[in-house]
């Protein structure tokens, strides 16, 4: 950890739609750092941007302590909130973060969070953790920035965590840099939590057609995965690929149907398939322009193979991932897999 955090207060900003999961990841090591040091070590506050309640993503209505703009004493702002979640007042609340930033607060985000905390623009200059699940709409959105696949990442004055299980870890590193490894080590403890991951620790993805984590697959599997990741919109043969790792063509076929009983083609198709995804769910780009940017020429082809996959077309989709959670105040069931721990 790069920063220097000799103070202790935070400041949690919840925006519309965020994470319980990753405000309690961040509350409760200091909490229990408080109890196991026998002192208040650690301060925190819950932040709106006007004092007013404010809605989680599962439907739990939180109500902070006070407004952004009346906080005071607040050492560190965390923001935290969906990767759609809009600011009531934009001008004033980016425009708060900037004022914060240049006064000399560390600024941070948990998960979908990054996003907003881009939008105010104080994350230029500035490497930041960004969820796996959201990193091709991030990186769509924000081109220039620098986004890691680390599961936190601490800088001097902004501290980024991947998601809620990657924002005890943040804390964790926090603890040990304020009180010493003992109390850190004390409250990973209680909460079973195995391992301490600090900078440089990579984010677990899963396999798409195992139930194994991609860098528990073969070396030579792993190695075309990435190369699929890393070459979406202009997509590889799988010639090419093979040429590019230095094997026959049947040779990365034989590895990949036997780790993942599918041919290469196939799970490229579908890592090209998830990352539109991404797009059309936390982007408003239009769909011809989501198709050519994972390879597709036609939206035709490209909804055709969307629905095949996802059920539903990518304009259904979008509809009803804009829609899904709320509707008159009520939370709504989802046959889709939630993002609420993220």
């Amino acid at each position: 950890m790069t920063a220097t955090l000799q103070s202790t207060h935070f400041g949690f900003l919840l925006l519309p739609d965020f994470p319980m999961a990753c405000l309690t990841s961040a509350i409760e090591p200091l909490r229990a750092a408080n109890e196991i040091g026998e002192k208040t070590i650690f301060h925190w506050k819950l932040l709106s941007e006007d004092g007013n309640a404010v809605r989680s993503s599962a439907g739990v209505v939180f109500q902070p302590d006070t407004g952004l703009e009346q906080a005071e004493d607040i050492d560190v702002l965390i923001v935290l909130a969906g990767p759609k979640s809009a600011p009531t007042n934009p001008g004033r609340t980016y425009g708060r973060l900037r004022y914060l930033a240049r006064h000399g607060t560390p600024l941070g985000a948990v998960s979908g969070g990054v996003f907003p905390l881009a939008r105010s623009g104080v994350l230029e200059g500035h490497l930041c953790s960004v969820h796996w699940c959201y990193r091709a709409a991030f990186e769509n959105e924000f081109p220039d920035l620098l986004a890691s696949d680390d599961v936190v990442v601490l800088g001097p004055s902004r501290l980024t965590a991947s998601g809620a299980a990657a924002a005890f870890d943040m804390m964790l590193s926090v603890i040990e840099h304020v009180t010493g490894p003992e109390i850190a080590t004390e409250v990973a403890c209680w909460f079973q939590h195995p391992v301490m991951r600090s900078e440089g620790v990579r984010q677990r993805t899963p396999s798409l057609m195992s139930d194994e984590t991609t860098d528990a697959l073969p070396i030579l599997v792993k190695q075309a995965i990435e190369l699929f990741a890393q070459n979406v919109e202009f997509p590889l043969s799988t010639q090419e690929v093979a040429k590019a790792l230095n094997v026959s063509p049947r040779q990365l076929e034989r590895n990949f149907r036997d780790a993942l009983d599918e041919s290469p083609a196939r799970y490229y198709r579908i890592i090209r398939l998830r990352a539109a995804r991404q797009l059309v769910r936390f982007t408003n780009q239009p769909i011809s322009e989501i198709a050519e940017s994972v390879g597709y020429g036609t939206t035709t082809r490209f909804s055709h193979l969307y629905k095949d996959m996802f059920g539903l077309r990518p304009t259904e989709d979008r509809s009803r991932a804009n829609s899904f959670r709320v509707e008159e105040n009520l939370p709504l069931p989802s046959t889709t897999p939630s993002l609420d721990g993220v």
